[in-house]
This record gives C-alpha cells, structure tokens and sequence, in this order.
C-alpha cells in the first residue's frame, strides 16, 4: 500500500524539497499551511502597492506547481490566545515564540493526521539550522509536547538523526534521505535545480514578521503600555504596517507611509481617532482613543511635519473621534517630536530605564 505523509509546507526552499524527497519515492504527500496573521506575504495581500501583482504565499505557487494538495489552516485567534501572548518558553531575538509556535503547529498536525489517516508528519528541518528550534535537544523536546515522538520523519537530516519508525517499516526509504546539517544552502539550492524548483523565496529569509528585530521594539512598547491580554490582534498586526510614535502612556500615533497603506489604515481605523490633513497632502494617521488633549496636539504637531512645506506653516487637519462627528483642527509643525516620540530601539531603551 502506498505511504501517505502529512507535512508541514511553509513554501520556503527546505519544506519544499523534503516534500519533493517524498514524492520522488512514490509517497502520497499533502501540505498544511498554518495561517498565524504574522506572515509577511498576508501583510502583502492586506496592503497591495499600486500596480504591484497580488501576492502569491509560496507554499499555494509552490503545491500549485508540483501538484501536491495543500491545505491552509487558520490559526489567527487561538495562535494569539495560546502562543503569542504568554509562551511558556520565551521569545527569540524579535517577539517570536518559535518553540511554543512549533508544538502548537505540530499539534495541530497530529490531530489533523490521525483523524485523515496519514502515517507520519514530515519537515524541512535541518540539524543545527534554527538555533532556537532546529537543535536536537530542542526538536525532540517540540516532538514530546506535540505527542509525536518518533512520528517526525525529516527528509533533508534524516540520516543525521535515530530512525524513526516509519523508516524501520519501510514506509519511507531512509537510503533516499540525507544527511544536512548547519546553515548553509549550497546542497538545498542544488537539489532545488535537480527537481526543476526554481520558484522559491530568499533561502533563511524566513515570512514570519514577529522575527523582524525592528519590529520588536514596537511589540516590547506595545505590551510595556497595555496587559498583553487586553491586546486585539489587531493591534498586534498593525504592528508592521506605518510609522509608529508613542504620545504618552495611553496614546500611541500611527502614520501611513504612502498612499496604500494610507488606505488600509482607513479600513483599519474603526475605533481609533482618524487623522486627516485637509490644507495639504500628506499622510492619514490613527491615534488611541484614549488620547487626551495634550495627545492629540502632539500628534498633529507630528502629521503637520510630514505636510507642511515650511517650519511656520500651519496646516488644517480632520479629526474624526469614533463614532464622533468631524472637526478641524490646525497646527504647526514639530520636526524635532518626530525622532524623539518615534518608537525604535534606541526611545524604548530610554523609556526602559
């Protein structure tokens, strides 16, 4: 009979190739994609730039391709509820919570390939790739808390770990598996051209935004402001899109950067303050509805610095309370608010301590 494999299919150049290592030997293979919200294609898809093609995930070009199913998996709401908000082992560099992540996807896996009837779970993963998450210790502690010890079959490193039952049963020849180990590419890129794969993101780029170190400075202000379970995921999203500027304690500024995510902004601006200038061009901002007066001046201190063409000149703005009506206010610039209020590593730290 033949083997049939459940796999994990980000789109990126290993999990591709592990699930084409399968496929060559005759194993019916078929691909989960774990949708979080923190992809970065998605915060693509949100906020097209004009005339820019709609984007693609690499994992739907990459099954489309070689036709292998795939199914993609919302796990928004329970992945913020159950990982992001209090990982019980910790974040990496930026706000990712590889490890909780990991057993979380895993397990979703496990329940989706015992209730299809698939004989095992396969990876891209490669030995001493990941340094959170692709260590032998880590892995086997991710494949015990997912229930899937010894259930695991990962192509590319394979030889390099303990055979698993699938490879004892021989329901994949683990002659035909290899050996990778580190994080160089140079045999990935070239088994890549063996297949014909020539579609496939920047190796060790990686799609999840909560690993953008940039990014987390404004996580770490977000959270050092609010309970982290008060949060929306909304809020957490917004995270990569705008500038971003903290007024106060209770306000926090984010300005659109060009014209499309100007418009996102708008779509996304229920229950914020909604800023628009009116006497100029310049960008559309949303301010917490928590600002106070002395917020909302700061704020439009900072738009008209992005719209006024001289230091002196004031600049008339739209300001839309939610569920309030339009009034207009008008202000003058503050360049120097703009470097000082701005959220990056260097504010936080000062804030910090």
């Amino acid at each position: 009979m033949k083997s049939r494999a459940l796999g994990l299919l980000s789109g990126g150049l290993d999990s591709s190739l592990a699930a084409l290592l399968l496929q060559e030997q005759g194993i019916e293979v078929k691909g989960l994609y774990f949708n979080t919200g923190f992809c970065l294609v998605e915060a693509a898809q949100r906020v097209p730039r004009r005339g820019a093609p709609r984007a693609v995930h690499h994992g739907e070009r990459f099954a489309s391709a070689f036709e292998i199913p795939m199914e993609i998996v919302d796990i928004r709401d329970e992945y913020l509820q159950r990982v992001l908000r209090h990982p019980k082992h910790g974040y990496g560099s930026g706000f990712n919570p590889c490890i909780d992540c990991r057993i979380f996807m895993l397990t979703r896996a496990r329940e989706i390939m015992e209730r299809e009837g698939w004989d095992f779970i396969f990876t891209g993963e490669v030995l001493g790739q990941r340094p959170m998450t692709q260590m032998p210790r880590t892995m086997k502690l991710i494949e015990r808390s997912a229930g899937l010890e010894g259930r695991i079959v990962r192509p590319l490193c394979a030889k390099g770990l303990p055979p698993t039952p699938a490879e004892i049963e021989g329901k994949v020849d683990r002659e035909r598996l290899l050996d990778l180990s580190g994080r160089r590419r140079i045999r990935q890129m070239e088994l890549a051209r063996r297949f014909g794969l020539t579609d496939y993101p920047t190796p060790s780029g990686g799609c999840c935004f909560l690993t953008d170190p940039h990014l987390k400075w404004r996580f770490l202000d977000l959270v050092r402001h609010r309970p982290i379970d008060d949060i929306p995921y909304r809020d957490f999203f917004l995270l990569k899109f705008g500038r971003h500027f903290r007024l106060s304690p209770a306000a926090k500024l984010i300005v659109g950067r060009e014209e499309s995510e100007n418009e996102f902004l708008m779509e996304r601006g229920e229950g914020f303050v909604l800023i628009r200038p009116e006497s100029r061009t310049g960008p559309l901002a949303l301010l917490d509805p928590a600002a106070g007066e002395a917020d909302l001046d700061a704020a439009l201190g900072l738009m008209a610095a992005y719209c006024a063409q001289d230091p002196g000149e004031a600049v008339t703005f739209s300001v839309v309370r939610p569920g309030g009506e339009a009034v207009e206010r008008a202000a003058r610039p503050d360049p120097e608010g703009l470097e000082k209020r701005r959220i990056a590593k260097e504010t936080v730290w000062k804030r910090k301590n």
